[in-house]
C-alpha cells in the first residue's frame, strides 16, 4: 500500500509540474523578450535568458504618450469601478440579508433571474447610449457595477454572522448603517478583500465594453491598446485608428512583451496584500452552515 501512496504521489507531483511550467515558461520567454533587443528576439537564438540585457523597450513606453494614457485611463475605470462595486454589492447584500425587509424575495426572485436570462449586447448598447454615456469612463463602469453571483454570495455571509451580533448592537441604540459600517464590514474582511481582488481584475482587464463604448481611442484603457498593439504589428492595418504613428513605427516583439508586464504590474503588486485574505474569503458565503 505505501509503494502505491508513493507512486501514485509522484504521478501527481509530475502532473503539477507539468501544469506549472506550461504557465511558468511562456511567462519567462515574455520577460527575456522584453529585456531583449529587437534584433535578437526577431532573430529567436535565445529562449529563456537574453543574450543582450537592455531596458531600451521599457524606457519608451514609459515616455509614449499614448501608453502612458492608457494606463491612467485603466487606473481610473478601476479605482472607481472598484469602490463603487464594492459600495454597491455590500449594501445591496445586507439590506437583503434581513429576513424583514418589505419585497424581500420578489427582489431576490429578479436578482436570481437576471443570473439565468441576459438581454443581450444590442439592448445593453440602446440603454448605455440612451442614457448618454457613450464615450465615458461611466460606459464601462456602471453596466459592470455588479453582478447577481457577487450579490449573493456576499449575502449568504452576511447571513452567516451571529444574529447576536445584530440585536446587540440595537440595544445599544445602533442604527442600520452603524450596525453594517461598525459591526457587519469589520467581521467581513475576507469577504470583502476576496471581491476587491476580483473587482480590480475585471476591471482592469476590461476589454469588451471598452472597444464597444469608447469610440474615443484616447479614452481606452491599457487592454484595447495591447490588442492594437499585436494587430498592428501581426499585420499591416493602418495604425492611424487606435495609435500615434510613432508608437505603431516602434512596435517591435521587445515593445509588445515588455507593455504586457507592465500591464500585468499593478495587479502582481496588489495581489500580496489581499492574499492573506483570498483563500479564506474565496470559500466564505460560498457555503451556508
Amino acid at each position: 500500500m505505501k509503494a502505491r501512496i508513493t507512486w501514485f504521489d509522484g504521478i501527481i507531483a509530475a502532473i503539477i509540474i507539468l501544469i506549472s511550467l506550461t504557465v511558468i515558461l511562456p511567462f519567462l520567454y515574455i520577460i527575456a523578450v522584453s529585456f531583449s533587443p529587437p534584433a535578437d528576439s526577431m532573430a529567436g537564438n535565445f529562449f529563456l535568458w537574453p543574450k543582450h540585457w537592455t531596458l531600451d523597450a521599457y524606457k519608451y513606453l514609459l515616455n509614449a504618450d499614448t501608453f502612458l494614457t492608457s494606463i491612467k485611463n485603466s487606473v481610473i475605470i478601476t479605482v472607481i469601478g472598484t469602490s463603487l462595486s464594492l459600495v454597491v454589492s455590500i449594501m445591496l447584500a445586507y439590506t437583503l440579508s434581513k429576513k424583514g425587509i418589505p419585497g424581500r424575495r420578489l427582489i431576490l426572485l429578479l436578482i436570481f433571474f437576471t443570473m439565468i436570462f441576459h438581454g443581450g449586447m444590442i439592448p445593453n448598447y440602446l440603454v448605455v447610449k440612451n442614457l448618454g454615456l457613450i464615450d465615458s469612463y461611466a460606459a464601462v463602469i456602471l453596466p459592470a457595477v455588479s453582478s447577481a453571483y457577487n450579490v449573493m454570495v456576499i449575502r449568504s455571509f452576511f447571513q452567516s454572522l451571529p444574529p447576536s451580533l445584530d440585536e446587540a448592537a440595537r440595544i445599544d441604540g445602533a442604527g442600520e448603517f452603524r450596525i453594517l459600517f461598525s459591526v457587519v464590514i469589520p467581521l467581513s474582511k475576507p469577504i470583502i478583500a476576496t471581491f476587491a481582488l476580483f473587482f480590480m481584475v475585471q476591471y482592469w482587464n476590461e476589454f469588451f465594453s471598452a472597444v464597444i463604448y469608447l469610440n474615443d481611442t484616447t479614452r481606452w484603457p491599457i487592454q484595447p491598446l495591447l490588442r492594437q498593439m499585436v494587430a498592428i504589428s501581426a499585420s499591416n492595418i493602418s495604425a492611424e485608428a487606435a495609435l500615434d504613428a510613432q508608437l505603431a513605427a516602434n512596435l517591435g516583439p521587445n515593445v509588445q512583451n515588455a507593455a504586457i508586464l507592465l500591464a500585468m504590474l499593478p495587479i502582481v503588486i496588489v495581489y500580496p496584500f489581499l492574499q492573506k485574505y483570498f483563500a479564506k474569503g474565496a470559500m466564505l458565503g460560498s457555503v451556508k452552515e
